[in-house]
């Protein structure tokens, strides 16, 4: 049982240290820069929600903007400040995912795009989410955002300002079209990579422990 809760504690802090830079300490702050910015952006969401569904679609598309740089901001701040935490490990990515969802779903209401694509998109969030029970039994967290799951997320949620902008007629709505489901089709495309990643990565995690938990009870009943 020892040997195995080891084997176990060596995989956590490996599978944790994914995403963080050598050297880079994982804090357990609350109050830090980066933090602030994502729950800004989490605050964020209902406003655009409200926006959307008014039509007042100049401020949505601030709104929109503004979260995309915030996205950005927080991670590069994380990382130039030392402040990467494990709040912000779990919040950065829970705002993003909220704010993707809430913007899909006024999307998709104004019917800016299609219904599929908030299937697709949602659909990945929830391979995640049925995921954690899994990990959880194992004595795992959630699994950190791997590049390809941080790229999807950027290319998505600068394609929504586009999509939105797209509404509009003349020229510049048929380059932001354009655009726009470029990174749309790279986003989920992306995004989708990510969720692959995820589920081999819980699968080596799963098989860890059981190998370790294997050994583990065969000492055990060879033990006098």
């Amino acid at each position: 049982m020892v040997r195995a809760r080891q084997v176990a504690a060596t995989a956590r802090r490996e599978h944790g240290a994914v995403g963080v830079s050598a050297g880079q300490q994982v804090s357990s702050r609350v109050l830090t820069v980066p933090n602030v910015i994502s729950l800004l952006r989490l605050l964020l969401v209902p406003v655009f929600a409200v926006l959307i569904v008014r039509g007042d679609d100049v401020w949505a598309l601030v709104v929109l903007a503004v979260s995309g740089a915030s996205d950005w901001l927080d991670g590069v701040l994380a990382r130039r400040l030392d402040q990467v935490s494990r709040l912000g490990q779990m919040l950065d990515p829970a705002a993003d995912r909220l704010f993707i969802l809430v913007t899909l779903l006024g999307l998709a209401w104004r019917d800016v795009v299609p219904l599929w694509l908030v299937v697709v998109v949602v659909g990945r969030d929830l391979l995640l989410v049925a995921l954690l029970p899994l990990l959880a039994r194992h004595g795992y967290g959630p699994l950190p955002v791997s590049f390809a799951g941080k790229a999807g997320t950027f290319a998505l949620l600068y394609a929504f300002p586009l999509l939105l902008l797209a509404e509009m007629p003349g020229w510049l709505g048929d380059v932001a079209a354009v655009t726009g489901w470029a990174f749309t089709w790279w986003g989920v495309g992306l995004y989708w990579l990510a969720g692959a990643q995820y589920v081999l990565q819980t699968r080596a995690l799963v098989v860890r422990g059981g190998a370790a938990t294997g050994e583990t009870g065969t000492t055990t009943r060879e033990a006098p």
